[in-house]
């Protein structure tokens, strides 16, 4: 009897210890499952921003690029015109973008992006933004999926279990363009810059870029057309200045402000070549890093080059219409041709729009605009920004 007592007893508790077993089995399985939807969920969230993400940086950046055609006086838009340029290449490029489970990514023009000013505070180490505020050298963009946008929230796969059927995702991005304080081309690069071996006085230049009328040194006689690259006969509203000494630039005789960007002994081939392909690799390991940098904290001193002449009239002519960069010098001398030296302390955009080297002196001319100026080999300045300066290429601030 007592052994029957003991194997009923025994058996009782394995069928107590197996239900026990079950219940664990049970709870461990609905935790694991409600861990798994969690990542999964989670995961998709976290992907979702991601390609939010993308979208943002890629509407950003895209939308910068039109910036530099409203600044400067040899804008070609309007800040208004920038401004809606600019939103329209933001939608666009979210737009190209899939995320979420959509093909494309939605953005409005007017809730999701801003333009505007920005400008490095060195001393808080932040960026200040002004929105609104002319010349825009800031674009951001703000994507979400959540009830204030057509794409609505994103719908997940598991939490609708626990009650949550969706969640709101967003994300910004800002691009920003400064100005450049030089160039540079990496040592054996098969690229050129478009730098040109021509400079103009500060004075000069200052009273140019103030002017709002033409008289004295500065016409309005040719027009630029955007949309082919070509300049004609007629007045566009965009000022004009002849680079070309005319008596009233105090220059030494001789090389009528050409300047070797380069080897100190460049000859008018040099200067041609130049002119037409841009600065290369060679021209610029004559520089400290491979680098053409210029400011007033440190000007780049260059010697004179062989002259501002007939002889490189058609490579000039060549480039009419065509944006380049020129340096703006605040001393010279030294002596004159080859022996003079130019204190170089910035770089300005510019188009040339007519050329006329031979004839009488005071009928020569290299007539040129302001123009905005951009590339990729351009170094990025975060000094305060001037609308004459070149440009870097947009980079994101956040």
């Amino acid at each position: 009897m007592k052994i029957q007592h003991h194997l009923r007893q025994a058996a009782e508790q394995a069928r107590s210890r197996n239900g026990n077993i079950l219940v664990l089995a049970a709870f461990f399985m609905i935790a694991m499952m409600g861990f798994t939807a969690f990542v999964v969920d989670v995961g998709y969230i976290t992907l979702t921003k991601s390609q939010l993400q993308n979208a943002a940086d890629s509407g950003a950046l895209g939308a910068a690029l039109e910036l530099p055609d409203g600044i400067g006086g040899g804008a070609l838009k309007t800040p208004t015109e920038v401004d809606t340029a600019s939103r329209d290449v933001a939608v666009d490029m979210a737009g190209s973008h899939a995320g979420g489970g959509l093909a494309a990514i939605s953005a409005d023009q007017q809730q999701d992006v801003r333009v505007g000013h920005v400008e490095w505070d060195a001393e808080s180490g932040s960026w200040v933004k002004t929105w609104g505020t002319a010349p825009y050298n800031l674009v951001e963009v703000a994507l979400h999926r959540d009830g204030n946008n057509a794409d609505g929230p994103l719908d997940l796969f598991f939490a609708p279990v626990i009650g949550h059927n969706n969640a709101n995702v967003d994300v910004v991005a800002a691009a920003a363009m400064m100005n450049g304080s030089g160039f540079r081309v990496e040592p054996g690069s098969t690229e050129t810059t478009g730098l040109l071996p021509i400079a103009v006085d500060w004075d000069t230049w200052v009273d140019f870029t103030t002017a709002t009328t033409p008289g004295g040194l500065f016409t309005d006689n040719y027009y630029f057309h955007e949309d082919t690259g070509t300049v004609s006969s007629g007045s566009d509203g965009i000022l004009e200045l002849n680079m070309y000494p005319n008596g009233t630039v105090d220059l030494p005789p001789g090389n009528r402000g050409t300047v070797d960007l380069g080897s100190p002994n460049n000859s008018t081939n040099d200067l041609k070549r130049q002119i037409l392909y841009g600065l290369n690799d060679y021209d610029f390991s004559f520089f400290p890093n491979n680098e053409i940098k210029a400011s007033w904290a440190e000007p780049l001193i260059v010697n004179a080059d062989t002259g501002l002449s007939a002889g490189i009239k058609a490579q000039l002519t060549a480039i009419i219409g065509q944006p380049r960069a020129i340096p703006i010098f605040s001393e010279v001398g030294g002596g004159n041709g080859n022996n003079t030296m130019y204190t170089v302390v910035k770089f300005v955009g510019i188009r040339i729009v007519a050329v006329k080297l031979t004839g009488s002196p005071s009928k020569k001319h290299v007539t040129i605009q302001q123009a905005p100026y951009t590339g990729p080999h351009i170094i990025r300045s975060y000094q305060t920004f001037q609308s004459d300066e070149i440009m870097a290429p947009p980079f994101l601030i956040e």
